[in-house]
């Protein structure tokens, strides 16, 4: 079972290839993106040296970091599931050997690979060149964050199927996997780092899932984070990954006995 679930993986990394073109566009797309928010942030900074916590040096960085990052663990994985969902596909899935939720996962892992080795590292490269990137030094700080950008894609990854199962109770729910994806980008820190949000929000924000997949690993990585805190923010991604699994098996319980579908 286990080299099945690796061929899946395999297979979508071969798919992503035949598509490698949009992402050569996307590298420069999200390196606007990083020149765009770079010369925002300066000119709020101004005579500033520091903002939520943030040096001038260590904004840039984290913005880098956190839209490269986005690179990675961004999957369409909702909208898949929901369009099987609504064309009956996924009825298929429920006679065959193997875990539908588990092969969706090793889909999305595979183009996670995908865009680690040809968006992800080339893109961090390019916005090195450009501006003025801080990386860290310390072995041991990259091999914490690749780390936690593991659990970033898993936890990502995990609220989009959560999602994208929701298709079993709605007829459509297109207006959902928008606002989904407008709420990850805003409230994982990718626009704006959440130190900077009101102090209530701000409080919410440790309650959600949503810092664990980019605000707190980016944190890391800039070294607002050290020491004994930054295995703490490891140790919250293991357990908000863990929690998600429960929500997840129960509306795939309660959605296995709804499945009806659109059209022919």
């Amino acid at each position: 079972m286990l080299s099945a679930y690796m061929d899946l993986i395999r297979i979508r990394f071969i798919m992503m290839l035949a598509y490698r073109v949009n992402y050569y566009s996307g590298i420069l797309i999200y390196t606007l993106n990083i020149g765009a928010y770079y010369f925002l942030w300066q000119a709020i900074y101004n005579n500033q040296t520091e903002l939520g916590g943030f040096t001038l040096a260590q904004m840039t960085t984290y913005v880098a970091v956190s839209w490269m990052a986005r690179a990675f663990y961004f999957n369409n994985l909702d909208r898949e599931i929901a369009n099987e969902i609504r064309d009956g596909s996924v009825a298929i899935q429920f006679i065959r050997p193997y875990s539908y939720l588990m092969v969706k996962m090793m889909q999305g892992f595979g183009e996670g690979i995908f865009r680690l080795v040809l968006f992800m590292a080339p893109g961090m490269v390019l916005a090195c060149l450009l501006f003025p990137v801080s990386l860290p030094t310390d072995p041991g700080t990259w091999a914490l964050y690749l780390v936690m950008l593991a659990f970033s894609f898993l936890i990502n990854s995990q609220i989009n199927m959560l999602t994208g199962l929701f298709a079993f109770f709605v007829e459509n729910n297109e207006g959902m996997l928008r606002m989904k994806r407008v709420l990850v980008d805003l409230f994982t820190g990718v626009v704006v780092p959440i130190s900077l949000f009101p102090g209530w929000l701000e409080v919410l924000m440790k309650w959600l899932p949503f810092q664990a997949i980019t605000y707190l690993p980016s944190s890391v990585f800039t070294g607002r984070t050290t020491g004994v805190d930054a295995w703490h923010v490891l140790l919250l991604q293991a357990i908000w990954f863990l929690v998600l699994i429960v929500p997840i098996l129960w509306v795939w319980r309660k959605a296995r006995t709804r499945l009806f579908v659109q059209g022919g």
